[in-house]
């Protein structure tokens, strides 16, 4: 359809394409970029049914929202730890589709996927120049199993492309080869947009490509596509104005926006931003903003198009005549950026370059920004929180001591100016004779290939090696959690006396227990104060003041002393930089290396599940739905009744608190487990490697060690209460829900405000479905966890505002109700829940707001969940086209 005649063409070097006008709709020429592009989206799958005039009129009339839409992006993008799962649920997805008497490829992928393997390698060997082989090869010696499955996944679903391992990180990849801004497919010019099962998806806004991380649950049907259900998003326009001063870097802007845009709110929010100081910033250090956008809390967080988008696509290697369509189209559309214009936004803010100051951010949240000269009083603060007085080990590292310095590839490694930066800032500690203290295990992990030939190019990369910078490998590493042990100076300290030890990283997260589960305090900086902290040791010396240590003649070096110049930085970066570098890296990006190649993979269209695998077992998400998914319309909704409290967290709980990524412990419920199974304590690899295995996953829910339970007041995380028998018992979380299945007691988690901040991860989702919850009633949500919720058939609820769990006076060994939903086709906006105190009997009753917040999940939930729903789907159209 097409109800406002929109249908156009543009003329381009090959040839004629059809596009969809934005000047046919009245009043677009005011939207935001951001705005803009839905509304194309919109105008180009209008049907009248799932897209409707009335959603296209919503975008350009404010007065017609909230209003939830229908948005299909252009492709869809996956990392291998949450592509697994993926995979795994689209191939029990095909199972039940034959069972049903149909063929395989029935379903079967229509939107275009890259999924990248990046989240699996571990730094075990660091230092040393063979170190990348060493982790590769430990790699596939731990994964072999799982890169298999992704290699039949690539074969067996027609849209699926695989960028198999030591390649680099899915976003700079996205960034630098991947992403068209503008893509001409079928005949047709069209924005690029995306949907990644990786909440830092939205690193390519930078780019001027709308894209943000959904769970795995919405990336698997949107490539079955399903649209991304949403309403529409306010836009806060972001005005940059002045410019950064000497020595200020990309990080430093960019930990500074995290803190005031968190602080002003910005959850389910497009960021846009615009002026003078846009126009100036660099693509690079867009993209290390844009890649911050989680972190704001925002769906995504966006630079609109103008000459340095199309200079950086000829750097990168994009051809001229693609350049020349992406100029072409952006002109003619109106999303060419105009810094004297201010489009309609929701609201505005304003930040003054000029006064950002450097910056670390910790020890815990990404949005907490210290000034420099205020880290170790930072660092005080967190020994007082933790009950600890400042000590001093027998080996000489005080708390505070850095047992982690690393350069990560996420948000950093993408921006040649603060890696070309850090390699100088290396480069000029050697030769003053510095070293890093013995205790920092320190690393390197670009996110492409590139970055290692423009550090060569720039003769940088034997000094950051002399300082134990040495590329460990091409992946997320310690940004995820895949830090390896601790150096044995540190560990031992750390076990035997309780030193509090710190990690120094370039990354975009800090959460506790993400890094390392034995590193409590966790900063995140720039490169080259990475490098800085490895050289201090601790975090307690004041970088601006105290020097980092003596030089040959045992003269003082301070950190001004080594730190480069801004014009030195930039001569660096333009003489290492350039269009070749990316052509070659990129060339034959999806080939793989000889480990890759040497993989056997399975051929049938359906997947032949082992079931003595411990990394791959069929999900039981579609057990029991198969004889329910028939019919034209999904059941009613339910009340729910006699639930008990399975968890009761506080503020900031985020999906690594729910659901861990990081190293499986071998006394973990999930440790033993594997053991049992014959699976050595060294193999036990990462729970973000094992999520193709639901009964790993399940039993790492709710297992953090640093997440707290109110129902166990001081107790480690992973154990809580339980009342299934005569007297309450503690115990580890899934022994509890199992006892609570066996009297089939429902359940729900308490929580506070910002619940599943954090990674895109749907498994966050999967395993409180696992463990037999059926709502969480929480004071706010963060936008993804709370739509994966969703889409596992669970019941986001939210106390009103000003209510909390603590307000009512509820204390989390109450028996819950929920009602005013039973027999309904749409939800209620707010439900009744009842709180029993069943042993003094008080009963305290409130209304909570129900956050199905489109027809969609509605739909999602009354189905049982997403994939419930996509089956039917599936099976409905099997039967009308039979062939």
């Amino acid at each position: 359809m097409d109800s406002f005649d929109s249908g156009g063409w543009l003329d381009t070097a090959g040839g004629r394409v059809g596009v969809r006008r934005l000047d046919a709709v009245p009043g677009a020429e005011r939207l935001p970029f951001c705005h803009k592009i839905v509304l194309e989206n919109l105008l180009r799958h209008e049907d009248g049914e799932t897209v409707t005039s009335d959603d296209i009129r919503a975008v350009v009339d404010r007065s017609r929202r909230p209003h939830d839409i229908a948005f299909h992006p252009s492709r869809v993008f996956l990392h291998d730890t949450n592509g697994v799962p993926v995979l795994t649920d689209l191939a029990a997805l095909r199972d039940a589709v034959v069972s049903k008497g149909h063929a395989a490829e029935s379903l079967d992928t229509v939107v275009p996927a890259h999924l990248t393997v990046d989240h699996s390698v571990v730094t075990d060997y660091f230092a040393r120049p063979d170190a990348p082989q060493l982790n590769v090869r430990r790699e596939y010696e731990r994964n072999t199993e799982r890169y298999r499955f992704l290699k039949w996944g690539k074969h067996a679903f027609a849209g699926l492309e695989v960028v198999p391992p030591g390649a680099g990180i899915m976003h700079q990849i996205n960034v630098e080869f991947l992403a068209d801004v503008i893509t001409v497919r079928d005949g047709v010019a069209f924005p690029d947009t995306v949907a990644g099962t990786d909440s830092h998806t939205t690193m390519v806004n930078g780019l001027s490509v709308l894209a943000w991380g959904v769970g795995g649950i919405e990336a698997e049907a949107a490539m079955l596509g399903q649209p991304v259900s949403m309403l529409i998003p306010p836009v806060v326009g972001v005005e940059l104005v002045g410019q950064l001063r000497p020595g200020v870097t990309a990080t430093d802007l960019v930990l500074t926006l995290t803190e005031r845009l968190r602080r002003h709110g910005v959850v389910g929010k497009f960021i846009e931003f615009f002026g003078e100081g846009a126009a100036a910033t660099s693509i690079a250090t867009r993209c290390t903003i844009a890649n911050m956008s989680p972190e704001f809390g925002s769906t995504a967080a966006v630079f609109p198009i103008d000459g340095l988008t199309l200079d950086y696509l000829l750097l990168t290697g994009r051809s001229a005549e693609h350049v020349a369509v992406v100029e072409a189209y952006a002109k003619m559309q109106g999303l060419w950026h105009d810094p004297s214009v201010v489009p309609l936004f929701d609201e505005q803010i304003r930040v003054d370059l000029d006064e950002i100051r450097p910056s670390l951010a910790g020890p815990r949240r990404p949005q907490d920004r210290v000034d420099l000269d205020r880290a170790p009083a930072s660092l005080a603060r967190a020994l007082e929180g933790l009950g600890r007085r400042r000590t001093v080990s027998t080996t000489g590292p005080t708390d505070g001591a850095v047992a982690i310095a690393s350069i990560t590839s996420c948000t950093n490694t993408s921006n040649p100016a603060v890696m070309v930066a850090a390699g100088l800032l290396a480069r000029n500690a050697v030769e003053r004779g510095l070293v890093a203290k013995p205790w920092v295990k320190t690393s390197l992990a670009p996110g492409s290939k590139a970055v290692t030939g423009y550090l060569e190019r720039a003769g940088l990369a034997p000094y950051l090696d002399k300082l134990g910078f040495s590329v460990v490998g091409y992946g997320c590493m310690t940004c995820i959690g895949n830090s390896g042990d601790l150096l044995p100076i540190l560990a031992e300290r750390v076990e035997t006396e309780g030193l509090v030890v710190a990690s120094v990283l370039s990354g975009n997260r800090n959460f506790d227990g993400r890094i390392h589960n034995e590193v409590s305090l966790n900063y995140l900086a720039s490169p080259p104060l990475v490098v800085a902290y490895a050289l201090a040791g601790t975090v307690e010396l004041d970088l601006t003041r105290k020097p980092l240590g003596v030089d040959r003649e045992g003269q003082p070096v301070h950190l001004a002393d080594i730190w480069p110049s801004d014009v030195e930085i930039a001569a660096t970066v333009d003489k290492a930089n350039s269009p070749d570098l990316y052509s070659d890296v990129y060339e034959k990006i999806f080939g793989g290396d000889e480990n890759w190649q040497a993989l056997d993979a399975p051929t049938e269209a359906t997947f032949p599940w082992d079931d003595e695998s411990t990394y791959l077992r069929r999900p039981p998400f579609l057990d029991g739905v198969l004889a329910e998914v028939t019919g034209a319309e999904p059941p009613p909704f339910v009340d729910i009744d006699g639930a008990r409290v399975l968890e009761y967290v506080g503020d900031s709980v985020t999906t690594d608190h729910i659901c861990p990524a990081g190293r499986i412990p071998a006394q973990s419920p999930a440790g033993r487990h594997l053991q049992e199974r014959g699976v050595e304590p060294r193999d036990l690899n990462s729970y973000a490697s094992r999520r193709g295995n639901w009964q790993v996953m399940r039993l790492g829910g709710f297992s953090n060690p640093r997440l707290g339970n109110r129902l166990v007041p001081g107790g480690p995380g992973g154990r809580t209460l339980g009342f299934t028998d005569a007297e309450p018992i503690v115990d580890e979380v899934h022994v509890v829900a199992d006892r609570y299945a066996c009297n089939s007691t429902p359940l729900l988690v308490l929580a506070g405000k910002e619940y599943g901040t954090g990674s895109s991860r749907d498994w966050a989702a999967k395993v409180t479905s696992l463990l037999g919850v059926r709502f969480v009633l929480a004071e706010s949500f963060e936008r993804i966890h709370r739509s994966n919720l969703v889409g596992m058939g669970i019941l986001p609820l939210q106390f009103l505002p000003g209510e909390s769990a603590d307000s009512l006076g509820l204390d989390g060994t109450e028996i819950f109700s929920v009602e005013g939903l039973a027999g309904r086709a749409t939800s209620p906006d707010t439900v009744r829940v009842t709180a029993v105190d069943p042993v003094g009997g008080r009963t305290t009753t409130f209304a909570a707001t129900v956050r199905l917040d489109t027809a969609r999940e509605q739909t999602y939930y009354r189905c049982g969940g997403l994939l419930p729903f996509v089956l039917r789907e599936t099976l409905r159209q099997a039967e009308e086209n039979p062939s």
